[in-house]
């Protein structure tokens, strides 16, 4: 069974940086797309940014220079690095993953998720 664990969240001042790991249990990453979500409370999950099996990667416009997705297969690991938080990108982040195929923004797309951990960004 495929499991994905969230960590390195937390809560950080404005102007910070953080980086959140997902690692990948179960399986080997390298057959899968992964991506990052988020969800602010009262809010819709939003897509942050996904990495493909391939390498090829796709980004939100509204964080593209602010964060960046990464994987490291021989870790089993995908990253997300943020910089420049702001108190608006408070929100519980989720790994999600699915088979071999291209980036999507679309959570549906994804049929393995973590649990979320959350991340808080004071003024």
């Amino acid at each position: 069974q495929v499991q994905l664990v969230e960590s390195g969240g937390g809560l950080v001042q404005a102007g910070d940086s953080l980086r959140l790991s997902c690692t990948v249990s179960g399986r080997t990453l390298s057959a899968y797309t992964m991506a990052w979500f988020r969800q602010a409370p009262g809010k819709e999950r939003e897509f942050v940014a996904a990495v493909s099996w391939t390498g090829s990667t796709e980004s939100s416009d509204s964080m593209k220079g602010r964060f960046a997705m990464s994987r490291d297969d021989t870790k089993n690991t995908v990253y997300l690095q943020m910089n420049s938080l702001k108190p608006e990108d408070t929100a519980v982040y989720y790994c999600a993953g699915r088979g071999p195929a291209a980036p999507s923004r679309l959570k549906n797309q994804y049929d393995i998720w973590g649990p979320g951990i959350p991340v808080t960004v004071s003024s």
